[in-house]
């Protein structure tokens, strides 16, 4: 009886010990809460999970206090779905180490920890949105689908953020290394059992072939072939955006790693039915033209940005430019602007003209510089700017109200003996 009750005795402290030991190496606790981190406990966080997405933030800082509740609802989702992303928020205005160590000069900064590396986050900000974001990074690279029902589940669970391809009759072995160099830009299947209500759903008619979707803008492409890695992987690249991408910050930040020109095209207001039809005639060239990305802007919805392509009051609109991303930008001579008529054949000849070069290369300017220096060094920087120029101005203010006296010692000393003098003679006379 002894022998049984050491052995019990025993065999609870063993658990215990275990029990004691898991909970000390795991000290963050996952209830479905965005995790608090700071410089004790950051390192341990990040090799502690595969994919952590981290907030730095700063507590007066609005538009993260505009964040902070869509992240709470992000994480409680991401917990109840059982996916191993944790959410976790860093305050990197009282943190400066980390700050410093991760580049923050912008609040709020988002950035997602994969085994430990960081990487940018440029996705959207509402909580449903994130999750489906979030999700894609833990998918596997290639997902194979075996039924018609799988593909639909596929498409519906991998929502609007990325384009979706689907390899129809296709070895996932043949679009494997570029799903892995993309996967954070796209999501990648393949379909190895499908219905003819499949092919006639994403409209291909013979296999294999590649269907890439853009749920966002309701678009859609198929390649056939051939399936070389070099004419594969220009398809994907090129699909990565829509025919005609609407320019806005956001969609300039996904801009960033392509190499291709962008036809901007400059409009008063994006939502009218007049600039939808444009849109439309926008996408026909943009089929033809898949080396160029083809974008629009409204003044209406930006105007410092189409400033800075001398677009003003006066400026007659629809205006196309050729911009190559950065500082510089191509106008075409005798095609600035297009009228309502035959608009197809305007658009046309404008894409005519500049391969052929009949361009004039200008710098952007205007107001709107400050806006791209603001995204390029972020907020905090532009405020420490402004602190130096403020404090520079400070020192040349004081310095005009009292000349600055250069000479030697004994120089200096002599005129201040005389400026004594000079007081003391002009007490004398008035007394």
């Amino acid at each position: 009886m002894k022998k049984m009750m050491r052995a019990s005795v025993i065999s609870i402290i063993y658990i215990l010990s275990i029990s004691s030991s898991w909970v000390a190496a795991d000290e963050f606790v996952r209830d479905g809460k965005v995790l608090e981190l700071d410089d004790s406990n950051f390192d341990k966080a990040i090799s502690t999970f595969d994919y952590i997405f981290v907030d730095f933030y700063a507590p007066w800082c609005g538009h993260c206090k505009h964040l902070a509740p869509q992240l709470d609802k992000a994480a409680s989702a991401l917990f109840e779905s059982k996916d191993s992303i944790v959410i976790a928020k860093v305050n990197a205005d009282k943190y400066t180490r980390l700050a410093s160590k991760y580049e923050i000069d912008g609040f709020p900064t988002l950035k997602i920890f994969m085994h430990g590396t960081p990487t940018e986050y440029r996705g959207p900000r509402q909580a449903k949105l994130i999750v489906q974001y979030l999700k894609k990074f833990v998918a596997p690279d290639v997902s194979v689908l075996d039924s018609d029902s799988s593909i639909s589940r596929f498409v519906e669970a991998a929502g609007t953020p990325f384009p979706i391809f689907i390899g129809f009759g296709l070895n996932e072995s043949v679009i494997s290394d570029l799903a892995v160099k993309y996967k954070k830009k796209a999501w990648f299947s393949v379909a190895k059992d499908f219905s003819e209500d499949i092919m006639v759903l994403y409209d291909f008619d013979k296999e294999p072939a590649l269907v890439v979707l853009h749920p966002n803008y309701n678009e859609q492409a198929i390649f056939y072939g051939p399936f070389e890695d070099k004419f594969l992987e220009d398809f994907i690249k090129q699909s990565l955006f829509p025919l005609v991408l609407p320019i806005n910050q956001d969609s300039l930040k996904t801009l960033r790693d392509d190499e291709r020109k962008i036809v901007v095209t400059i409009v008063e207001d994006e939502t009218t039915e007049k600039s939808k039809e444009l849109f439309k005639v926008l996408k026909a060239a943009a089929s033809a033209n898949r080396d160029l990305v083809f974008g629009y802007v409204g003044v209406k919805q930006w105007e410092d940005f189409t400033e800075s392509f001398e677009v003003y009051k006066k400026t007659v609109l629809p205006k196309m430019i050729v911009w190559d991303g950065d500082e510089q930008y191509f106008t075409v001579i005798g095609s600035d602007s297009i009228s309502d008529e035959d608009q197809r054949s305007q658009v046309t000849r404008f894409i005519e003209a500049y391969r052929a070069g009949s361009v004039i290369q200008k710098q952007i300017s205007g107001p709107s510089l400050m806006g791209f220096i603001k995204s390029l060094i972020g907020i905090r920087s532009v405020y420490i700017l402004v602190f130096v120029i403020a404090m520079i101005m400070l020192i040349l203010t004081i310095g005009k109200e009292e000349p600055l006296r250069v000479g030697t010692r004994e120089q200096l000393n002599a005129v201040s003996e005389a400026e004594r003098r000079e007081l003391h003679s002009s007490a004398d006379k008035e007394d």
